[in-house]
């Protein structure tokens, strides 16, 4: 019997009880291929494999993370629940040394997911990943280094949005350039917030990369950063709609140029994101992901109208890689110094952000108050105001996993000071130091 040689989780949950559409590319046999795919390949029968069912996340996981407006129960349907336990599934697995790594190919999909979240965007309600990750802080000790790359085409926005301000989470995306692209955002400037300065680093791909710069990417950005980082735990959100053949994008990587991501990268865990040629990259691109995550030879993976042309990258197109690398590199070096910057600037920072819900059709304007503290990742507090849905004013208080004691009592003064003024229709206040979430009656 082959062996694996690394022992790798599976978790499986292709929600064939939820879609939007009938037609819509995030669909309910959107993961059927892949399911024949791995069986007919005969994974399971490779001993250190193996197949897990997913836990259901509960609501205080959710809670953990997002402001569900109205209630969580109204946005949040159980097959999100189950997506979202999935995830927690293959991180336990990890954590509780069941398995080497762990692999979730689950859906709906997340990383467009914000802190907030009033509906659906991109997709997804609730983020998956951010909700795995924030539960292995909580259960597993929050003073753990963590390091997120998202290889989806699309920025992972919301992603971003949650983990902006936190510098004991790397987070790290490859995309479609959003000039090119939804949703339009995740440009190298982008680096953090004020305390977490250049733990943010958004690299866009211009259209028609391939596997050469993908894969210079990660040799001379993505690899030096986390080994100076030193994460304790890396997670690749294994978004798959960079493959040359989806229809959503304008991307050249092949099921090779996955997999070998995944052999460098050696992610502890893998969550499943974007994707939707279903039948000509999605079985493939997950096989070659399963088979390096296992330590296994996936040379011979080949999809569906592959050839070699595909991998020929235009000279431009490389030079615009090379120097956004460069950028970023000495951004990462400078982080300290960019952060004591910013925290020079004053006690508070306030921005106004817009938020679309492409699919929901909704659109969120925010207004952000973040404390900048020396002491911690320092509190924030937003106002929300979300149109045509009719919530009125929302505010959120977030308390973070490393909050300082002052930090911890300005938040529940805000919060007392908030809760029964009539200039706000919803007050919230996220503690994650007592894993607490407090929501409107």
């Amino acid at each position: 019997m082959q062996e694996a040689k690394n022992k790798l989780g599976l978790i499986f949950f292709p929600a064939f009880d939820w879609s939007i559409s009938p037609t819509h590319p995030e669909r309910e046999e959107r993961l059927l291929y892949t399911k024949d795919q791995i069986e007919e390949e005969g994974i399971f029968d490779i001993a250190g494999i193996e197949e897990y069912n997913p836990e259901i996340a509960s609501i205080q996981d959710v809670n953990r993370t997002h402001f569900c407006i109205p209630k969580t129960d109204q946005i949040v349907t159980k097959p999100h629940l189950i997506s979202a336990g999935g995830a927690i599934k293959a991180a336990d697995l990890v954590m509780q040394d069941e398995v080497d790594s762990a692999f979730a190919i689950i859906r709906p999909p997340g990383h467009h997911a914000f802190k907030i979240t009033h509906g659906t965007r991109g997709f997804c309600t609730i983020n998956n990943e951010a909700i795995m990750v924030d539960y292995i802080r909580q259960e597993y000790g929050s003073e753990l280094k963590i390091a997120i790359v998202d290889t989806d085409a699309h920025h992972a926005d919301g992603t971003q949005d949650i983990f902006y301000d936190d510098p004991n989470v790397l987070h790290i995306c490859l995309h479609q350039d959003g000039h090119t692209l939804f949703p339009g955002t995740g440009f190298k400037e982008d680096l953090g917030g004020p305390t977490a300065k250049s733990y943010t680093l958004n690299l866009a791909l211009p259209p028609n990369t391939t596997d050469q710069g993908l894969h210079y990417a990660l040799d001379n950005l993505i690899l030096p950063v986390l080994d100076d980082f030193n994460p304790d735990l890396v997670i690749n959100s294994a978004g798959q709609d960079n493959h040359f053949s989806d229809p959503l994008t304008n991307m050249q990587i092949t099921a090779q140029g996955y997999a070998q991501l995944n052999d460098k990268l050696d992610p502890d865990l893998a969550i499943m994101q974007g994707g939707y040629a279903i039948e000509t990259a999605l079985p493939y691109t997950n096989l070659g992901i399963i088979l390096a995550m296992a330590g296994l030879d996936y040379s011979n993976i080949i999809e569906p109208n592959y050839s070699p042309e595909i991998k020929e990258q235009a000279p431009e197109i490389t030079k615009e890689i090379e120097q956004q690398v460069e950028f970023l590199l000495k951004k990462w070096e400078q982080r300290e110094e960019l952060i004591s910057k910013e925290l020079a600037q004053g006690e508070y920072k306030t921005t106004t952000k817009r938020i679309t819900y492409d699919t929901d059709r909704i659109s969120d304007q925010q207004k952000i108050k973040k404390r900048l503290c020396s002491q911690c990742s320092g509190i924030k507090i937003t106002q929300s105001q979300a149109s045509p849905v009719n919530y009125g004013t929302v505010k959120t208080i977030e308390i973070p996993f490393n909050a300082c004691k002052q930090c911890k009592k300005e938040a529940y003064q805000e919060y007392e000071t908030t809760k029964d003024n009539d200039d706000f229709d919803y007050c919230y206040l996220q503690d994650k130091t007592a894993d607490k979430t407090i929501q409107p009656q």
